[in-house]
C-alpha cells in the first residue's frame, strides 16, 4: 500500500450537507458499519471502532467546537 501524504484541509458545508453527513454517520456508528465520507476530494473511510471526541475552545472573541473522529491507520 502507497503510503498517504499528510493533510489537513478544512471543508466548509452548508448546513443541510452537513446534518446529512451527520445523519449517514450516526446511522453508520449506531449500527458498527464503516462510514465512507469524501473531503476535498479525498475518499476516507472511518472504522466503526474510531474514538470519538467532541473539543471546545474559546478565544476572547471566538468559539468553536470540533467533533473529532481518530483511528489507527494499519500499516
Amino acid at each position: 500500500m502507497a503510503k498517504k501524504k499528510k493533510r489537513d484541509v478544512e471543508k466548509v458545508y452548508s448546513t443541510k450537507r452537513f446534518i446529512a453527513k451527520l445523519r449517514r454517520l450516526a446511522d453508520a456508528l449506531e449500527s458498527g458499519n464503516t462510514f465512507a465520507i469524501q473531503v476535498a476530494g479525498e475518499r476516507i473511510y472511518i472504522p466503526a471502532g474510531a474514538s470519538i471526541s467532541i473539543e471546545h475552545e474559546r478565544s476572547e472573541d471566538t468559539e468553536e467546537v470540533e467533533f473529532q473522529i481518530k483511528w489507527e491507520v494499519r500499516k
